[in-house]
């Protein structure tokens, strides 16, 4: 299971990404983002597993992507967060996908 530190950093992290329907509404609380100590990190390489209470994200780097055979991917970062938290990053993920879909399909085209 996860620390307390690591599920509370989860949580923060997706009530901050994901703004509220509608606007503020009085008495709600407002999040902000202290990303001074945030470590960067690239993958392309997602493993998902899950427990009743966790999903549990493992993201590494794979050297070989289109490899045949044994490959061995070293795990660089893990993701611990709750289902609720998950739920609300697939949305979030989603909408991403759909901007970037947008902006694919009306961008200009080269002229040759």
């Amino acid at each position: 299971m996860a620390t307390d530190k690591a599920k509370g950093a989860a949580e923060a992290a997706s009530a901050a990404s994901v703004p509220p329907a509608g606007g503020e509404q009085a008495g709600q609380a407002t999040i902000h983002v202290d990303d001074s100590h945030c470590n960067a990190g690239y993958a392309n390489f997602c493993r998902v597993s899950s427990t009743p209470e966790e999903l549990i994200l493992d993201l590494g780097l794979n050297p070989h992507p289109y490899a045949t055979g044994d490959t061995t991917v070293r795990v660089s970062q893990r993701i611990i967060m709750n289902h609720f938290t998950a739920k609300r990053l697939i949305h979030a993920l989603g909408v991403a996908r759909t901007r970037f879909r947008t902006s694919v399909s009306t961008a200009p085209k080269a002229v040759s």
